[in-house]
């Protein structure tokens, strides 16, 4: 399962009303200073393998290769001195960077 804070989902919901029929796609890629790196973007479709979860009055769509180090992620928002962004807390990740979007698992 996914958690979502009050204020991401405030967040998602703001960037929402401004793009109506838009889902919030949450995926992991390779790449970042720690093997994987979390991606988030707004899409128009579900494409097939991808599950949706109900959170918060917010769906959020997650590819199959994805869930798996997802399970258990918190995604909170905040803002500072730099701007807004999501933060990211994984249980599954052994390491992260000082980015807090890349992280690394033992399931690599």
């Amino acid at each position: 399962m996914i958690h979502l804070s009050q204020a991401a989902a405030s967040e998602i919901g703001r960037i929402q009303s401004k793009q109506p029929n838009v889902l919030f796609r949450l995926a992991v890629k390779p790449g970042g200073c720690s093997g994987f790196f979390y991606d988030t973007s707004f899409d128009k479709a579900i494409k097939v393998g991808d599950q949706v979860f109900n959170l918060d009055e917010i769906q959020v769509v997650i590819d199959a290769a994805s869930l798996n180090y997802l399970t258990g992620l918190r995604v909170d928002y905040s803002e500072d001195l730099m701007g807004g962004g999501f933060r990211f807390q994984n249980p599954q990740a052994i390491a992260t960077c000082g980015c807090g979007n890349s992280f690394s698992t033992t399931s690599q």
